[in-house]
């Protein structure tokens, strides 16, 4: 039997067939906090709901550390232990318990059984300095927190500076602490080989509404102090449904039906190559890890060669994150010595990437489900997702929205401007937070009636899908011709010879902006910077073409969201002023 053309449906009539009534994914229209959105009708509607899921995959290994493993059941006694003793603590619904540690078994500990007492769960930057933690602590009001010893010795001279701080509870630290506030969380929850050992214990009864607030997720914090976004059980659970709609309708676009949920199929196991304490790293990996009965694999941090053993030995089926990942996995010179055969997904956000990567992976893995997304912490992680054919055909877009999501692109005068025409990014729907963690201000100017204005420039095509065309604060003009960052960044990526790129502008007496690139070369790979300026020459407009190019030795740097930081760019381009 010949299998139907592909798109076998338009995206319109897949979300109508998803959203039927009393389908998984029925849609229904209600009023959340004076906005009027459409959500998910049969989603869970607290995160507490989603923890009690877990309980079906009690002997399945859940999270795996270097040696350490954890099964779901003994990650669940732990959650249970800390859960008690945080209500012990005071910890009543709506105080703030910090998480502050890197990627551990304790940090999805911490996280449940914050949530589960009732606490705004605040995880904080691992990657924070002292004064940073301050910050985040003083301005969320924290009241105890939860640190790796790592953080700990960089938090320990500000803690006198956080008045709302009560308790602390410091992990894998062999060292006495003499601070009456700071407790070992080793003598409440024992080590994670130990957990599985635990006596069960009642879980503190909370009543949960899907609109309480649920956590508070600090911005990037490219410019400015960092900003906490509010997310809510209706936003995080909703970003989850999200993903699994999204690979849903990738089936019936290709004319088949989803299949059934099937309890006695292999575990699915996940690379997990982001930070916890990032809204994808978080919503988007741990929380649907936990839903599904799926096992988590962490890295200390990521390192493209010992990811590909950890896919080897652990039969990863789940990779990605952001784009470079994918990149160094599969350019990596030893690619070939590893049996990968057991990966079926990469995908990855936070970051544009190149046409080129899509096609890259499709010819190392021909069986593997490519995918991409875009989102933000102020609609929790991914809100509009691209997945298998429909990425492979429209590699340069970033997929369109869910059936809950709505986009909008907005003109200078606030106006919706039609298909094929470059705007603002609007975007509304159930996990758009209702704003920022005490400053009205800024929520004021971010929010309007649901919406959240993106700052992102962006097209929609006629079928709906959405093009990211640059940042608005980056977009270059030059002698009144605008110059979109990432169109010249995809032409730099498109040379055989180049790992990262990014592109920023340089000031110009005469026409305000010239645009500069620094570039990363792959491992082995050599270019000259007249060769890629020829190379970006043959496909852009000249006025487009890099008028200089650096090179660093390493990938470029990046904030936990894995967006490069540019602004640490440009001091490689001093006194480089065009003319």
């Amino acid at each position: 039997m010949t299998a139907p053309a592909f798109p076998a449906m338009s995206i319109t009539q897949a979300h109508q067939k998803l959203a039927v009534p009393g389908s998984l994914f029925e849609v229904e229209e209600r009023d959340v906090r004076g906005a009027h959105i459409k959500t998910w009708k049969h989603a869970p509607p607290s995160l507490a709901t989603v923890f009690t899921m877990s309980a079906a995959f009690a002997d399945r290994t859940y999270l795996v550390n270097d040696d350490e493993r954890v099964t779901f059941d003994a990650h669940r006694r732990a959650v249970a232990r800390l859960a008690v003793r945080l209500a012990a603590d005071g910890v009543r619904k709506g105080d703030r318990v910090a998480i502050i540690m890197r990627n551990l078994p304790e940090w999805s500990v911490a996280f449940w059984a914050a949530s589960l007492a009732g606490a705004i769960v605040t995880p904080l930057n691992a990657w924070w300095t002292g004064p940073e933690f301050e910050y985040g602590l003083t301005d969320s009001a924290t009241k105890v927190a939860i640190a790796d010893t790592e953080r700990w010795q960089r938090l320990r001279e500000h803690v006198d500076r956080c008045p709302e701080l009560e308790r602390l509870y410091v992990s894998r630290t062999s060292k006495e602490i003499a601070d009456p506030r700071v407790q070992k969380l080793e003598e409440v929850i024992g080590t994670p080989d130990a957990w599985a050992a635990l006596a069960p214990r009642d879980l503190p009864t909370i009543a949960f509404e899907p609109d309480d607030d649920a956590t508070i997720f600090y911005t990037s914090g490219t410019t400015g102090k960092p900003k906490g976004a509010v997310n809510t059980h209706r936003n995080i659970v909703s970003n989850v449904f999200n993903a699994l709609c999204a690979q849903a309708r990738a089936y019936l676009r290709r004319g088949e039906q989803s299949p059934a949920p099937d309890p006695s199929a292999p575990q699915r196991a996940i690379l997990i190559s982001v930070p916890f304490f990032h809204a994808t790293g978080c919503f988007a990996v741990m929380i649907p890890a936990l839903m599904g009965g799926a096992k988590l694999v962490m890295q200390r941090r990521w390192n493209a060669e010992q990811a590909l053993a950890l896919i080897e030995r652990e039969r990863i089926t789940n990779a990605g994150g952001v784009p470079t990942i994918a990149w160094q996995l599969i350019e990596h010179p030893r690619f070939d010595d590893f049996d990968l055969s057991s990966l079926e997904v990469i995908s990855y956000g936070g970051a544009p990437s190149a046409p080129e990567l899509v096609r890259r992976l499709k010819a190392r893995f021909p069986k593997l489900q490519p995918g991409q997304g875009w989102g933000m912490t102020e609609t929790s992680a991914t809100a509009i997702s691209h997945i298998g054919e429909d990425y492979e055909r429209k590699p340069e877009s970033c997929g369109v929205p869910s059936p809950t999501g709505e986009v909008r692109i907005v003109g200078d005068g606030d106006e919706t401007l039609p298909p094929s025409e470059v705007g603002e990014l609007w975007y509304r729907g159930p996990i758009v937070v209702h704003g920022y963690w005490n400053k009205p201000q800024a929520t004021a100017e971010s929010f309007v009636d649901g919406w959240v204005k993106t700052g992102d420039l962006a097209r929609v095509d006629e079928e709906g899908f959405v093009y990211i065309v640059d940042r608005a604060k980056d977009m270059l003009i030059r002698g009144g011709e605008n110059i979109y960052c990432v169109e010249v960044e995809n032409a730099l990526y498109e040379h055989p010879a180049v790992m990262d790129a990014a592109v920023i502008g340089l000031p110009d007496r005469t026409l305000g902006e010239e645009p500069a690139a620094v570039v990363h070369l792959k491992e082995g790979a050599a270019a000259s910077e007249d060769e890629l300026r020829h190379f970006v020459a043959q496909k852009l407009a000249a006025f487009k073409v890099p008028v200089k190019i650096v090179f660093l030795p390493e990938t470029l740097p990046r904030n936990p969201n894995g967006k490069i930081m540019k602004k640490d760019l440009k001091n490689l381009f001093e006194g480089s002023a065009s003319r």
